[in-house]
């Protein structure tokens, strides 16, 4: 499939508002935790195994970006926003079929696999068009589009619980809740199927004006630096410590403040994970958005110091203050969207536009392994926590110190990156001035 040319006068804001229709269908996965208390209800799961479905999807998500991220670059957006449709909306399906039969591994295999490969061509498929397209704004323009992933579960969550409370908790109702996100989803992701484009100028790698504007280091080059392992490093560390609150939001709340005089219901609980689900979407505008203004070594720093700091301030105060706890939840929240959103610009300062898109991708195996240690982090800890009979906050006190860790080493990370050296770059080809000059100055030495 060719990639879709613009047309002469096509407006490139038309091409943020493609990728949104993809990315908050695929959000969806943020909203995981609202299907966590009715599956493990009708299914007889723990808190770790209900989380087994969005480790995978997020496993499959870094691995399916790393290896796909080239057969994007090479296809094009509309290619992989297919590619898209087709993944996620089968694991749906899949998943439906799972529950109806109470069959827990297709639920598994649907959401996780499945649906997680869709999850990583549908997260890497606008990036690299985005940053062709505004390369004046790079961090504006991913920010927008990763906007959305971020801001899927502020529809999901309340539209899951919606549909949980109207269809049943039992294992029907969730089938048929997973029946409707498959077919829903399908259309809106279609919108952007038909709408995205590439720019004109576009030319294979070499050609045109502005195609070597500056140092550009290929994907297989890029994963030989130190540059590039010390933002996977900083990229796990913020992921991991966003993941862990995020793939749990509704029930954490639940159980942190169950001993106090104001516990929270299931409804203010479904209402905790949309409002983390917006600070999510506006940090990964917000922030990304910064980065332009302030650079994104200094963003990072932002992220992982103030970050650890706010994890600090929710450990201190346990249970006795709701209001900080939801505060600090949505700057941490924030700021891992904005990791998120910020980290394609990161990579084209460092490694130019020649091939970011793939590069991306091979970069999101930090956000497979964070998908891994974030939410058993936390939800093993909460398991021992309670054989042993603890319950409330104490649950996640170690959780939280655990956190507060990683990011001061995803900190250190940060301050190791520096310009890649030139010997990584890839050369630019001559111009036909050059080569005109190359050879006539060949013909002088005849």
């Amino acid at each position: 499939m060719s990639p879709p040319v613009a047309p002469p006068g096509w407006s490139r804001w038309l091409v943020p508002p493609a990728a949104l229709s993809v990315h908050l269908s695929i959000g969806q996965a943020y909203a995981w935790s609202v299907f966590k208390p009715p599956l493990e209800s009708a299914l007889g799961l723990s808190g770790t195994q209900s989380a087994l479905p969005f480790q995978l999807g997020i496993v499959m998500l870094g691995l399916s970006a790393a290896f796909g991220g080239t057969l994007v670059e090479r296809n094009g957006p509309r290619w992989a926003m297919t590619v898209a449709l087709i993944c996620f909306s089968s694991g749906f399906l899949l998943s439906a079929l799972g529950a109806a039969t109470e069959q827990y591994w297709l639920i598994v295999l649907g959401y996780g696999f499945v649906g997680g490969i869709g999850l990583g061509i549908g997260y890497i498929s606008p990036v690299s068009t985005l940053i062709k397209w505004f390369p004046d704004r790079p961090g504006m323009a991913t920010g927008i589009a990763i906007m959305g992933f971020g801001g899927g579960a502020l529809i999901a969550s309340p539209w899951s619980a919606q549909m949980l409370e109207s269809f049943g908790s039992d294992s029907s109702g969730i089938a048929l809740a997973f029946l409707v996100h498959g077919l829903s989803y399908a259309v809106f992701m279609l919108l952007g199927v038909l709408l995205v484009r590439v720019p004109r100028t576009e030319k294979p790698v070499g050609d045109g004006p502005g195609a070597f504007d500056g140092p550009q280091v290929s994907a297989r080059g890029a994963v030989r630096t130190p540059q590039f392992w010390c933002l996977w490093v900083v990229l796990c560390m913020n992921v991991t410590a966003g993941i862990g609150i995020l793939e749990k939001a509704a029930p954490m709340i639940t159980d942190f403040f169950a001993n106090t005089s104001t516990p929270v219901s299931v409804s203010a609980a479904a209402g905790f994970v949309a409002l983390l689900s917006a600070a999510n979407m506006a940090g990964r505008i917000g922030w990304s958005s910064t980065s332009d203004l302030i650079g994104r070594k200094n963003i990072y720093r932002v992220y992982l110091g103030v970050g650890a700091l706010m994890y600090g301030l929710i450990a201190l105060a346990g249970d006795s203050s709701k209001p900080l706890f939801i505060l600090c939840a949505l700057v941490i929240l924030s700021f891992y969207g904005g990791g998120f959103a910020t980290i394609p610009a990161y990579l084209k300062d460092l490694f130019g536009t020649y091939q970011v898109g793939a590069i991306h991708g091979r970069l999101l195996t930090a956000w497979s392994t964070a998908g891994v240690l974030g939410p058993l982090i936390v939800n093993w800890i909460a398991d021992r926590q309670e054989e042993a009979g603890k319950d409330g906050s104490s649950l996640y006190t170690l959780s939280m110190f655990i956190m507060i860790g990683l990011l001061a080493v995803g900190f250190v990370a940060n301050e190791l990156v520096r310009p890649v050296d030139p010997r990584h770059h890839v050369p630019a080809p001559a111009s036909n001035e050059q080569k005109e000059k190359e050879v006539a100055d060949v013909q002088r030495q005849q």
